[in-house]
C-alpha cells in the first residue's frame, strides 16, 4: 500500500517530515545547480543569471505555487526563446520580458484558466520540446567541440565541417568525457547510479581538468555577487514585438509548468496540484526573477521527480534547495569558477537529446497525431519556437476538422428493404452527404438505419429527422438502431418536449 506524504506527516510526525524534506533539498540543490548553469549558458544569459531563477522558483514558488511536491527554476524549454529574445532585445530587456510574462500568469491564474492552458494539443507540446531539443543539440555541439555557436540551426549545420575540422583537442576531451560519463552512469551499481547523474559528470570533468592542468574555458562568475543583479529595462519603441514576446514566453511557460505539475501528480499520491494557483505562483516567480535579473522559471519534471524520489513530504523540500543555491554561491563561488564551459555544453547536449522522447513518438503515432509533431519539431528547428508552435496548431485544428468531417455512409437494398449504415461523425459538414446519400432511397420505401455515430450535432439530426418524417409520411417505414451513444434518440427526445412546451404556451 503507497502512504501519502500527508499521511507519512501524520504518521510520523513533523520530525520525520522535516528530516525527509531536508534530505529532498540537498537531492534536488545537488541536480539543480549543474543544470541551472547549464541552461544559463544555452540561452545566452549571464551564468549567475540560471542560479538565480533556481533560487527564486525554490523559494517563491515553493511559498505561493500550487503544486507541493514540483520544483520550479530555469528550464532546458525555454533556453532557445530566451537566447532568442536576448540576441534581438539585450538582456536587459529579456528580463523586462520576463517580468511581463510574469504578471500575465497571474492574470490567468486569477481568472482561472489553469485547465484552459492544458488544451494545447500535447503533440505540439512534445513537437515543441523536440525542437528545442535539437537546436540544443545543434548550438552546444559547436561548444563541445571548442567554437561557438550560430544563430540558427542551418548556420549550425553549415560550420559544423569545419568546427570538426579545426577542434581543439583538451576542450573536445572534457565535453566527450562528460557525455560519455552521462550516458553510462544510468548502468552503473546502484550506489552510484543513485547519485545525480549532472553532478556526478560534471564534477569529475572538473577534477580531471584540474589535475591535468588543461587550459580551457570556464565558468565567468562575478566576484561580487551584488553586481550580478541587473534591473530590466525597456528600450523606446519595438513595443509590438515586447509584447508578442512576453505573451509567448508566458504561454509556454504555463504550459510547461501545468504539464509538469500534472506529471508530478501521478508520482505520489498527496494532494492534487491546484493549477489556478500554480500559475499565479509561476508568474510570481517570474515576476521576481525577471526584476533581479534571473533567467524565466517554470516547473521542472526533472527536478521534480528527483525531488519526490528522495522522499519529499511538503513543499518544504522546493523551497530549502533555494536557500542552498544561495548559501552555495555565497560560500563557494569559488568552486563554480573552476568547471570547464565544455563540461556544461556536454551537459546540454545530452539534455537536448532526451527531450526528442522517441515514447512519446510512439504513443502519438498510435494516436495518430505523429503529423503534428512532425510539423511542430521542424517549424521550430527551420524557422523559430513561435512559427513552430503556430504550425503545429493549426495542422491539429486541420486534422480535427478532418476528423469532425469523416463519415461512412452505405445504403444499399436487401429483398425490397433498404438499409443504410452510417459510421463516424454527423456534423453540419456531412449533413450534404448524408441528405444526398437518403436521396438515392424511393419515396414510401422501407428503410433500416444502423446509425454507428459517435457523434450527432443538432444540424445533422434535423436533416436525418426531416427526412424521416417525409418518407413514413409517404407510406413508408424508418427504423433507426443506435449502435453506441443515443444521439437521435435523445435530440428526439429534446424536440418533442420542445414541441410540447411551444404547444402549452
Amino acid at each position: 500500500m503507497r502512504i501519502t506524504p500527508a499521511a507519512a506527516v501524520a504518521a510520523n510526525g513533523v520530525g520525520s517530515s522535516l528530516k525527509r524534506d531536508l534530505i529532498a533539498s540537498l537531492v534536488v540543490f545537488l541536480v539543480a545547480v549543474p543544470l541551472s548553469l547549464g541552461i544559463a549558458l544555452a540561452s545566452g544569459a549571464p551564468l549567475m543569471a540560471g542560479l538565480i531563477a533556481a533560487a527564486v522558483g525554490g523559494i517563491v514558488v515553493g511559498l505561493c505555487g500550487g503544486a507541493p511536491l514540483q520544483v520550479s527554476g530555469a528550464a532546458a524549454g525555454l533556453s532557445v526563446m530566451v537566447f532568442g529574445m536576448v540576441q534581438q532585445f539585450g538582456w536587459a530587456t529579456t528580463c523586462a520580458i520576463t517580468v511581463m510574462a510574469g504578471l500575465i500568469q497571474i492574470a490567468l491564474g486569477v481568472f482561472k484558466t489553469g485547465r484552459i492552458t492544458l488544451a494545447i494539443s500535447p503533440a505540439v507540446v512534445h513537437g515543441m520540446l523536440a525542437g528545442i531539443g535539437v537546436l540544443i543539440v545543434l548550438g552546444q555541439i559547436h561548444v563541445v567541440l571548442g567554437g561557438t555557436p550560430q544563430h540558427s540551426a542551418i548556420k549550425n549545420l553549415q560550420a559544423l565541417p569545419e568546427q570538426i575540422a579545426d577542434l581543439h583537442g583538451p576542450t573536445v576531451g572534457l565535453g566527450l568525457l562528460t557525455i560519455a560519463l552521462l550516458l553510462v552512469l544510468p548502468y552503473m551499481p546502484k550506489p552510484i547510479r543513485s547519485l545525480p547523474g549532472a553532478l556526478v559528470a560534471v564534477t569529475i570533468t572538473t577534477l580531471v581538468a584540474l589535475g591535468m592542468h588543461i587550459d580551457t574555458a570556464r565558468i565567468n562568475l562575478p566576484e561580487n555577487l551584488t553586481s550580478a543583479f541587473s534591473l530590466p529595462h525597456l528600450p523606446t519603441g519595438n513595443y509590438v514585438a515586447i509584447v508578442i514576446a512576453a505573451l509567448t514566453m508566458a504561454l509556454v511557460a504555463s504550459t510547461e509548468s501545468l504539464l509538469s505539475a500534472v506529471a508530478t501528480d501521478k508520482l505520489h499520491t498527496g494532494p492534487r496540484s491546484d493549477l489556478d494557483r500554480e500559475l499565479v505562483g509561476q508568474g510570481l516567480g517570474n515576476l521576481v526573477s525577471g526584476l533581479i535579473g534571473g533567467l524565466p522559471v517554470t516547473g521542472v519534471i526533472v527536478r521534480s521527480s528527483a525531488n519526490i524520489g528522495a522522499g519529499a513530504q511538503t513543499r518544504l523540500s522546493a523551497i530549502l534547495h533555494g536557500v542552498w543555491v544561495i548559501v552555495f554561491v555565497a560560500l563557494l563561488g569559488s568552486m563554480l569558477r573552476q568547471i570547464p564551459t565544455a563540461a556544461l555544453a556536454g551537459l546540454l547536449v545530452v539534455i537536448g537529446a532526451k527531450l526528442v522522447n522517441f515514447h512519446h513518438v510512439r504513443q502519438l503515432m498510435s494516436h495518430r497525431e505523429a503529423a503534428v509533431y512532425g510539423v511542430t519539431l521542424f517549424g521550430v528547428v527551420a524557422f523559430s519556437l513561435l512559427t513552430g508552435v503556430g504550425m503545429g496548431i493549426a495542422v491539429a485544428v486541420g486534422m480535427l476538422l478532418h476528423r469532425l468531417a469523416h463519415s461512412k455512409i452505405v445504403t444499399e437494398e436487401r429483398s425490397g428493404r433498404w438499409h443504410v449504415r452510417v459510421e463516424g461523425n454527423l456534423t453540419f459538414i456531412t449533413t450534404p452527404k448524408l441528405t444526398t446519400a437518403l436521396a438515392k432511397i424511393p419515396a414510401g420505401a422501407d428503410v433500416d438505419i444502423d446509425l454507428m455515430a459517435d457523434f450527432m450535432d443538432h444540424a445533422a439530426f434535423e436533416a436525418l429527422h426531416n427526412w424521416r418524417l417525409q418518407q413514413e409520411r409517404s407510406g413508408g417505414h424508418v427504423d433507426i438502431d443506435e449502435k453506441h451513444e443515443r444521439w437521435y434518440e435523445q435530440r428526439e427526445t429534446m424536440s418533442a418536449n420542445a414541441e410540447l412546451a411551444r404547444a402549452g404556451a
